[in-house]
């Protein structure tokens, strides 16, 4: 039974763009499809979460982290009686505008596009699914639902301030209603990010040898959680250990949030999905401790994995690969396919397209890139040589 501040999908706000509804199919339920067959989700296969490609088949890549992320999403909005459907497609789009190489390309870029009006993940993710995606007759972009796309662009909250240029412009065309806290799906969807990642990330760390599980036993929530395992199975091999621990981690995450959400949601007095975005606050939380907990682990994440001397090396490459593909293309309307022809446009303008190209670029296809354009690998010896 749906909760009555879930957004209700025979009372959408609507589309940019006028559509017949399916027969069989909610208009939410439309949106997931719509993005899980987009060329945009596909390319998430071959962009970096945290360890490049070459560096290991079992580490999470965008798309596995997004699979992750929208796992859980479903999980928590079933518990508070939220739409799954809208849940679920919020989930799947949120990584879309990721560059290739993860948070380094992205630092990188909006370095390059800082004099442009800058880069932004999310609001990328947003002209993907609203232009850069051109597969339908009748409209650019996939022409999702008011909801969905309100999720996209603050899940994470209110965007406020110096807008980036993506949201700013689309918002004035197809009001987002920027300056609020989106629906309890899209608060669903920003918070099952932050568990997937603070688990896998400790999971593709121990893998990476980053660090070792003796490291982490004086974590909060953490070493807790490997007691338990070695207290239940004593002599557990090394490897099922890890993955009973981690399992435990995460569920000790999923847990929290609902107890918290739970509380937040009945002490706010919400009866429809319009109040919580109204409420000026997110309802959908950890506790004040897990948070607490979250940043010790977030903070130890940072210093052996994330600056860890591999890791900041393979970063220095990757942002030079952008920095130098950014460069090349501003310079040279012949480095981009034909249907990207920039003739006529002015420095902004190209700008922006360049950015458009390259950051929907996937890792092997922005090194096959550099090595076409420069003559040379970007990462020789570095395992993608072989």
């Amino acid at each position: 039974m749906c909760s009555i501040i879930a957004c209700d999908p025979t009372n959408t706000r609507g589309r940019q763009f006028p559509e017949v509804e399916s027969a069989h199919r909610s208009p939410f339920q439309r949106d997931r499809d719509r993005i899980i067959h987009s060329a945009a989700f596909r390319r998430l296969k071959h962009k970096t979460q945290v360890f490049v490609a070459h560096e290991g088949d079992h580490f999470r890549t965008r798309l596995t982290h997004t699979i992750e992320v929208g796992q859980v999403a479903r999980t928590l909005a079933k518990v508070f009686g939220l739409n799954i459907e809208l849940t679920e497609a919020i989930a799947l789009a949120h990584d879309l505008g990721h560059t290739p190489f993860g948070h380094t390309g992205e630092d990188a870029l909006a370095a390059a596009m800082a004099p442009y009006g800058g880069f932004d993940h999310n609001a990328q993710a947003l002209k993907i699914v609203t232009n850069l995606e051109r597969h339908y007759a009748g409209f650019d972009g996939m022409n999702l639902t008011w909801e969905t796309l309100e999720g996209i662009a603050k899940h994470n909250g209110p965007v406020l301030g110096d807008l980036p240029y993506a949201l700013s412009e689309f918002s004035a065309e197809f009001d987002l209603e920027l300056h609020t806290h989106a629906s309890a799906e899209a608060q669903v969807a920003a918070i099952a990010d932050d568990i997937a990642y603070n688990n896998h990330d400790l999971d593709d760390g121990l893998r990476a040898g980053s660090f070792c599980v003796e490291e982490l036993l004086d974590l909060p929530i953490v070493g807790a959680c490997f007691a338990q395992v070695d207290a239940l199975h004593p002599g557990l091999d090394p490897s099922r250990r890890r993955h009973e621990a981690l399992r435990r981690v995460f569920g000790v995450m999923v847990d929290d949030v609902i107890r918290e959400s739970k509380a937040r949601i009945e002490k706010s007095g919400a009866r429809s999905a319009q109040d919580i975005r109204a409420i000026g606050a997110p309802v959908v939380q950890f506790s004040s401790t897990m948070w607490q907990d979250l940043k010790v682990i977030r903070a130890f994440l940072f210093d052996n994995m994330y600056r860890s001397p591999p890791v900041v090396e393979m970063r220095k490459d990757c942002a030079h690969v952008v920095g130098e593909l950014f460069a090349r293309f501003m310079q040279d309307n012949d480095a981009l396919p034909k249907h990207w022809d920039m003739a006529g446009l002015d420095q902004q303008a190209r700008a922006r397209r360049v950015s458009d190209y390259l950051s929907g670029m996937t890792d092997g296809y922005a090194l096959g890139r550099f090595e076409q354009l420069f003559g040379r690998s970007a990462l020789a010896g570095k395992g993608f040589d072989k």
